[in-house]
């Protein structure tokens, strides 16, 4: 548990196709099943600004190449709206938080994904996010070729990043399987390639025995 305010945050992390959302989903109703005040938002978005930035992100508005620089400051951008805005006044409620991607998405994606150096986006994400930080990490963690199969199947076609080469996504699973060893206190490794139920059942067992719910 952070010191820094009287609620818990639990982020959902991983590689495309993972489940993130519909595991977030899943356990924000489990939460509110057990009586608890429950914020479920995701990231890139949460608050109109993020969203706008979420859209420049995936679907290319702009019309113009991103250079990898900027798509690392724009994802810190929508992330401080958002931690300012929204995650900080609900922990401050007390109130549980449950997070599709946060800053460890920074690190697996422009650090080892993209290349840029850890302790630098280390320091972004902190001017980003102020005191806010994760309780609980879940990796919901998949083969790359599987995972980039389930996104395409679910949307129909591969948004800017999910089109990124293959090497990149296997450098990014790789950056989060070393990000979850280097902090084992903080995550939650669970396999993302079992059916929905099992996973779901897996992610509640992990979200019990570290932060005891409704205890």
């Amino acid at each position: 548990m952070h010191s820094d305010f009287p609620g818990r945050l639990v982020s959902f992390e991983g590689p495309e196709g993972g489940g993130k959302s519909t595991q977030a989903r899943l356990l924000a109703e489990k939460l509110r099943a057990a009586g608890l005040a429950v914020l479920s938002t995701r990231e890139p978005g949460g608050t109109p600004t993020g969203e706008i930035i979420r859209d420049l992100l995936q679907n290319d508005l702009a019309k113009e190449p991103l250079c990898d620089a900027s798509e690392a400051l724009l994802f810190c951008a929508a992330r401080a709206q958002l931690c300012r805005n929204v995650l900080a006044p609900a922990l401050a409620r007390g109130e549980w938080v449950v997070l599709d991607r946060f800053t460890d998405s920074t690190l697996a994606y422009q650090g080892y994904g993209r290349g840029f150096d850890i302790e630098t986006l280390r320091a972004m994400n902190g001017f980003a996010t102020g005191p806010v930080r994760p309780d609980l990490t879940i990796l919901l963690d998949i083969p790359v070729e599987a995972g980039l199969g389930r996104a395409v199947a679910r949307s129909g076609a591969r948004d800017r990043i999910e089109s990124a080469p293959i090497d990149f996504h296997r450098r990014l699973r790789e950056g989060y399987l070393e990000l979850a060893r280097r902090e084992p206190g903080r995550f939650a490794v669970v396999d993302a390639s079992a059916p929905v139920d099992a996973v779901s059942a897996k992610v509640w067992e992990a979200v019990r025995s570290r932060l005891s719910p409704g205890a």
